[in-house]
């Protein structure tokens, strides 16, 4: 069995990723971590902008390649085959993408709960996970 674990790098990771390793455990599962790194709207690439955005792009990802790492070795020390992915792009549409790529049974992720309001402006990437995927999703609330 295979679990996609999407994680976003917030305090809310380990209640996300907390419940994963229960359900590995318990399945016997492989995990898949994912962070999807949204790149700035202007952002295009390494040959472009000035050279502070450019260190900054590149110390971010840097700092959230070594967080999902370190998640990820955390689970193996805990007997559970992990897989830590970076990838940068749009949120829904790449969690979507690799999970059926990697042909996943289920997609695990976090909802914020934020108000109605809130969701209305800014949307949310839980629904939509939800409204696109093919495969059952749990989500973990982390308010």
């Amino acid at each position: 069995m295979n679990l996609l674990v999407a994680v976003d790098c917030s305090e809310s990771t380990e209640k996300v990723v907390n419940k994963a390793q229960e359900i590995a455990k318990a399945l016997l599962a492989k995990l898949w971590l994912i962070h999807v790194a949204q790149p700035e709207p202007d952002f295009v690439g390494y040959d472009t902008g000035p050279q502070t955005v450019r260190d900054y792009v590149a110390k971010t990802f840097h700092a959230e390649h070594s967080q999902i790492q370190k998640i990820a070795e955390k689970l193996r020390n805990e007997g559970i085959e992990t897989t830590a992915l970076l990838i940068q792009g749009s949120t829904v549409e790449t969690i979507i993408k690799e999970a059926k790529k990697l042909e996943v049974d289920i997609i695990i992720m976090g909802s914020h709960g934020r108000n109605p309001i809130s969701e209305l402006f800014l949307g949310s990437v839980s629904k939509g996970v939800i409204s696109q995927s093919d495969c059952p999703i749990l989500i973990v609330p982390t308010h």
